[in-house]
């Protein structure tokens, strides 16, 4: 289980968050298991990932938080259609290199 984001971590993701593009799109497929796999996989390079959705606009309240849990990542906003989740990199392992 993942630790609650502080106040002030939540403000610094958003802030963040505002000079990204969307990485991702939620499209006809929906949280498929590849998007799934594939959000968890971006997570895991970037922490930080601003996804758009594309279909399922009426959804995304509920598709939100349910990706979130999916991907065991914080759901640290969501305006409009497009929301930023959050999950922290683990330690480096011997075989990735740290940083990029």
């Amino acid at each position: 289980m993942l630790e609650p984001l502080t106040n002030p971590q939540i403000r610094k993701f958003k802030a963040a968050a505002q000079r990204l593009e969307p990485m991702l799109k939620v499209g006809q497929a929906g949280l498929s298991d590849g998007f799934i796999r594939t959000v968890s996989e971006t997570l895991a390079q970037h922490e930080l990932v601003k996804i758009k959705f594309v279909n399922f606009k009426d959804q995304k309240k509920e598709l939100a938080p349910l990706l979130a849990e999916k991907t065991a990542s914080h759901l640290v906003m969501r305006v409009g259609n497009v929301m930023v989740l959050h999950r922290p990199r683990p330690a480096a392992t011997e075989t990735e290199p740290a940083g990029e």
